[in-house]
């Protein structure tokens, strides 16, 4: 059966929640500049987006990891594919990510990055499927929306490198 894709976050329901983000890190991080992480590939629509969003002066970076491949599910496996290219100490360092399911390669990535002596580090993702943690202990400071346990693609996520153009975060149906 070939997979179709429903809407599940409307595009304006998205732009609407990066602007609130966009405005509540710009509150937190008055009088500082931030360097904000993107986890590629996913996360670099969202980071655009939230960049645009954000009134302090912004530094970015980019790291690859992969966990998954063409598979719908993480391999458990933790692969650093593309490394900063800045050194975060004494940055304010904010990760921005597009899902967090297992929790894994955020758990991963915090710890990386603290050895890093970053003056502070935050967590900001665009969508959080809480059903499937299985990292319990991480924080999100700024999250845009908490969804059920479905496999979802758009706004930079995708299915065997499918659909991340899609401008709405829709559920995929019939993929297992």
């Amino acid at each position: 059966m070939a997979e179709s894709v429903r809407e599940m976050i409307p595009e304006e329901e998205v732009a609407k929640r990066i602007k609130t983000l966009g405005e509540q890190i710009s509150k937190d991080y008055a009088g500082r500049s931030v360097h904000l992480i993107c986890v590629l590939k996913g996360g670099v629509f969202f980071m655009c987006e939230l960049a645009k969003r954000i009134t302090v002066p912004v530094s970015m970076d980019f790291m690859s990891v992969s966990s998954y491949g063409d598979d719908t599910k993480s391999s458990g496996v933790v692969r650093i594919v593309k490394d900063l290219d800045e050194p975060l100490e004494g940055k304010d360092v904010l990760i921005v990510e597009d899902i967090i399911d297992s929790g894994r390669t955020l758990s991963y990535l915090i710890e990386n990055f603290k050895d890093r002596k970053p003056k502070s580090l935050r967590l900001c993702t665009l969508l959080d499927k809480p059903e499937r943690r299985i990292v319990k202990d991480i924080k999100v400071d700024y999250l845009g929306f908490a969804i059920p346990d479905e496999f979802v693609v758009g706004y930079g996520l995708d299915y065997a490198q499918k659909y991340r153009n899609l401008p709405y975060i829709g559920v995929v149906e019939g993929v297992e």
